[in-house]
């Protein structure tokens, strides 16, 4: 599998548990905002798969799972078997996913190989051209988001709150993803090039409680 990060150990990546954290090369979005913009790039500086395993084994007794995030995981054809090697140490875990690729998210969870999934989304599923010109139609995405609510694994989806998003908008969010057993509404933080105003707090708690009336909602 193409690996271009690995952390060792986590304490905030897999809720409720301490996980290694690997970062998969590629992606097949251009968020504006995005902080792993280094590693969205096929063509980045990689790890050595083995080595990044063995580091996982060494320290399996310390870790309770595996963060599997990107760039974009489900782009990696050898996932499902990186998945397997993990399991197979006794790890859970999670995956960190864009959402555009169902057809590969639902033999992942029909073999129920994932144990967490954590699905972005980006903005309501019709303006999606306002974070990335990679878009698919809305129900590629809305696909995702069935799957995942009807899996029964444990899951949340989450947003981060740009400036250009507004409380409505998360609303409509909310609405979307109606039954998931989470949503998070994510602070947005400045990159390199861009110098918006995030929203203030106030503004931000309008939005959570406005999704909240279809999900439950929590902030970071």
């Amino acid at each position: 599998m193409n690996i271009a990060g690995f952390n060792p150990n986590s304490f905030v990546d897999y809720p409720g548990n301490i996980a290694a954290v690997v970062f998969t090369a590629g992606c097949d979005m251009r968020c504006w905002y995005c902080h792993n913009r280094h590693i969205t790039s096929s063509s980045c500086p990689l790890l050595d798969e083995t080595e990044v395993l063995d580091k996982i084994r060494a320290n399996k007794a310390l870790l309770d799972g595996v963060v599997i995030t990107g760039g974009e995981p489900t782009l990696q054809a050898d996932l499902a078997e990186f998945i397997k090697k993990i399991r197979s140490e006794g790890l859970l875990v999670k995956l960190d996913t864009n959402g555009k690729h169902p057809e590969v998210l639902k033999p992942l969870l029909d073999a129920e190989l994932i144990d967490y999934v954590a699905m972005d989304i980006k903005t309501p599923l019709k303006d999606y051209d306002l974070v990335t010109p990679t878009v698919e139609s809305e129900e590629v995405f809305r696909d995702s988001i069935r799957l995942i609510i009807s899996s029964g694994v444990n899951h949340e989806f989450r947003t981060t709150f740009f400036p250009q998003l507004t409380a409505d908008d998360i609303g409509e969010i909310g609405k979307e993803i109606e039954g998931a057993r989470a949503y998070f509404l994510q602070r947005y933080n400045n990159v390199e090039g861009f110098d918006f105003k995030p929203h203030g707090d106030t503004y931000f708690k309008l939005a959570a409680e406005k999704a909240s009336r279809h999900v439950r909602t929590f902030v970071r």
